[in-house]
């Protein structure tokens, strides 16, 4: 079951803040989107992304401080994770594109909005209902 509803993991450093500017400054995002705060996404087993999408996540945008992360080393780990969670997606024949790494400041409010528009796109593409 696939939904168009697309989940955040916004590290509580940087794409948090990031993600409260956009409210901040009345810009509006579709309503399928939810942010989840985290100190790092990092702390999320690979199960984690497989079992979301398999109880109907439609796209995962995970939003992190990037290499400026305060965690050393959270950030390259992560993104191996991430590799292998996309080397399994295409294994359980799902588009990877469904989930995304992307590194969100506290203040790029035209950055979040784009990535949640393009992973919307993405699942118009899957034939995900909106």
């Amino acid at each position: 079951m696939k939904t168009d509803r697309i989940l955040i993991l916004a590290s509580a450093a940087c794409a948090y803040p990031g993600a409260d500017a956009v409210g901040q400054a009345h810009l509006s995002y579709p309503a399928n989107t939810f942010v989840l705060r985290v100190p790092s996404p990092v702390v999320f087993p690979e199960s984690f992304y497989y079992d979301s999408f398999e109880k109907g996540i439609g796209g995962i945008i995970v939003m992190s401080c990037g290499v400026e992360c305060p965690y050393e080393g959270a950030y390259e780990k992560l993104a191996a994770r991430l590799d292998r969670v996309a080397l399994g997606l295409r294994e359980r024949e799902i588009n990877p594109r469904r989930l995304k790494l992307t590194s969100i400041c506290t203040v790029c409010t035209k950055s979040f909005l784009k990535e949640v528009t393009d992973m919307n796109k993405v699942l118009a593409a899957e034939g995900v209902a909106a």
